[in-house]
């Protein structure tokens, strides 16, 4: 049995710092739980100052306890022994699920999995990627030398709290960083007991420290900090473009971003049966309450196949049902809190003034109290200046654009801002090719849409939409700066 009382789980107090919990004083804040809006706990917030003791602490851990130096098989090793008590952990799924949108089944059959394979993936990468010898004259020999950069400063969102720590700190730490790592103040518990798991698994004491707070405030000290020599980030857009300033100004550090996204999903009339196709799109805006980057919350759909999937999509989206995320038989996730449901209020208002027509959904679920639960939401014929069509909602709200010809499906398919991802769906090669190439997007997903288990695949978009790569070979490599050396003899 999955289901939990969450008023009887411990959650964890004050920042983690050199493999302990501390307690340090500063603003306090509220942490809410998204099902039903009740505090959790309060945590304080991470001054500058307690910011600079973690990120020194880091430093100095790395210079005393060889983890930089020591064998890349001994780091997998630690990190293979963590995969496997992130598995074991039964407070872990509990965290998870009480302090953030992911329903306790969700967190127990794919959180929990999906987290331990990353680590487990950039386990492997610690020992299998190395630099290169170059063909130089007889008498010399030239090197490609990769080395950690140091202290590396990862922030992460509250959508997918678990999953994107493993982002960071997996690529990070396989390549012998240390990493401080600030997550959202809206989801902030699982990740202090992951960092709990990682040093009981091996890792020295003060090489993942975990800072609580504001991106304003604990962010901000986080990124400017003149010991973290490279920062990752995974928010949005606008976030993204104050971190690359602030991280350009204070020692031109590099980053990796992966920001917004209000990607397409491309609908040709030979995409084949439709019962299939509307599931996939259902899954593509609707997965955890359609609080994801990569949402295909735009559906681009031939006129040939237009009626039979809308139709399709309105059947189904009046099936879901709200419920607490401690209950194991929930599985829809909750609007994160009362801020972002009145985001989707104001867009999905605005998208209906201008007149858009909403087919089905449009508002909250009635009688879930302070929990934020919002109707999946189609709107059709909505103005092409519309914030429906143009912004990020972060909620699970669909936009219908009809077109006839592959030009004109093409045209309607990119973005003035944005280019993280997009789906495409059809039975005919040239076309899903000719519509890979023709679409600016980080990812093109072709009868699918959604990650798979493949961690070898990297992920990041395009213009607003990001810069660099999570996951893959791509984000280890970007863990290591690489050092030329040229040896006469």
């Amino acid at each position: 049995m999955l289901s939990f009382d969450p008023d009887k789980v411990s959650l964890p107090d004050g920042h983690y710092i050199a493999g302990q919990r501390r307690q340090c004083p500063g603003n306090r804040f509220a942490v809410k739980r998204p099902s039903d809006g009740r505090v959790a706990g309060e945590l304080t917030e991470a001054s500058a100052g307690v910011v600079d003791d973690a990120v020194c602490v880091a430093d100095r851990a790395l210079k005393d306890s060889g983890w930089a130096s020591c064998s890349p098989r001994q780091r997998g090793a630690v990190l293979q022994r963590w995969a496997t008590l992130i598995e074991a952990d039964s407070q872990l799924p509990l965290l998870e699920a009480l302090g953030s949108t992911r329903p306790i089944f969700d967190v127990v059959h794919h959180e929990i999995p999906f987290t331990a394979a990353a680590i487990r993936f950039y386990a492997e990468c610690a020992d299998k990627y190395s630099g290169d010898v170059f063909p130089t004259r007889d008498a010399s020999l030239g090197m490609l030398v990769p080395e950690p950069y140091g202290v590396i400063g990862a922030i992460t969102p509250w959508n997918f709290p678990l999953s994107m720590a493993s982002w960071k700190c997996g690529p990070a730490l396989a390549a012998g960083n240390a990493v401080v790592l600030k997550p959202s103040e809206l989801t902030p518990y699982s990740t202090i007991r992951l960092a709990e798991l990682a040093v009981e698994a091996g890792l020295p004491a003060g090489i993942l420290n975990i800072v609580q707070g504001s991106g304003a405030v604990s962010g901000s000290a986080l990124v400017a900090h003149p010991l973290v020599r490279k920062v990752s980030f995974t928010g949005s857009t606008l976030t993204g473009a104050r971190i690359m300033s602030d991280a350009a100004y204070h020692g031109m550090k590099p980053v990796t971003l992966e920001l917004g996204g209000k990607s397409p999903q491309l609908v040709f009339d030979d995409a084949g049966e439709v019962t299939d196709v509307a599931e996939r799109i259902l899954r593509g805006f609707t997965a955890n309450g359609g609080q994801a980057c990569v949402a295909g919350t735009r559906l681009i759909v031939q006129r040939g196949i237009a009626d039979a999937l809308i139709s399709q999509l309105i059947t189904r989206c009046q099936d879901f049902r709200p419920g607490l995320t401690w209950d194991e038989n929930s599985r829809y996730a909750p609007v994160i809190d009362r801020r972002q449901a009145e985001k989707i209020q104001q867009i999905v208002d605005a998208a209906s003034l201008q007149g858009g027509e909403i087919l089905v959904g449009g508002q909250r679920f009635a009688d879930t109290g302070d929990g934020y639960f919002w109707q999946p939401t189609l709107i059709a014929n909505v103005s092409p200046d519309s914030p429906a069509l143009q912004e990020e909602i972060f909620g699970p709200v669909l936009t219908i654009q009809i077109f006839d010809e592959e030009e004109q499906g093409l045209a309607l398919a990119s973005h003035p801002t944005y280019g993280l991802c997009a789906g495409v769906h059809t039975k005919n090669l040239d076309r899903a090719l000719r519509a890979m190439r023709g679409i600016a997007a980080g990812t093109v997903w072709i009868n699918r849409y959604g990650r798979s288990g493949d961690f070898i695949i990297p992920t990041g978009g395009f213009h607003g939409s990001g810069i660099g790569k999570d996951l893959g070979r791509q984000a280890f490599e970007a863990c290591r700066r690489y050092k030329s050396v040229l040896i006469d003899f």
